[in-house]
């Protein structure tokens, strides 16, 4: 099956970005490292309604949607096997309301600078590393 993963490159007033860690019990692909928020689409809901659900859900802000990213998708295999398909569709958004305040499932969340990323390169998600290459956030492959 293939999952639809929407979110959003979210950037306040001061030119920070806002990334989002998953609690441990959550388990998963993107466990234990930084991403941008977001997650699965649902059945009847537009892609930016997905999106600000998600982000809502997750940080209880508001956003308005900025410009479409370029979609992309990561295949996991296991012996064999297809065990994660995900096509993400993300935007360049920018807070509008509410008061950062992590969700359920959420472990953390923290603005950052877009000058210290390189710093926490390591600590972010591969597909969030694509991600933040799309949007123009940071240059093109640190490896």
């Amino acid at each position: 099956m293939i999952m639809i993963g929407v979110g959003a490159v979210i950037e306040d007033g001061a030119g920070r970005i806002l990334l989002v860690k998953h609690i441990p019990e959550r388990g998963g692909f993107w466990q234990g490292k930084w991403i941008c928020p977001g997650g699965e689409l649902e059945s009847g809901e537009t892609i930016e309604e997905g999106i600000k659900r998600e982000v809502k859900e997750e940080t209880q802000l508001e956003i308005d949607l900025v410009a479409p990213l370029h979609p992309f998708d990561r295949i996991v295999r296991s012996n064999d096997k297809v065990t994660l398909h995900v096509i993400y569709i993300d935007y360049l958004a920018r807070v509008t309301g509410g008061k950062l305040k992590p969700g359920s499932d959420i472990g953390q969340a923290i603005w950052v600078e877009k000058e210290r990323i390189p710093q926490i390169w390591e600590d972010l998600h591969d597909d969030t590393k694509k991600l933040l290459q799309i949007a123009r956030i940071i240059g093109v492959s640190k490896e």
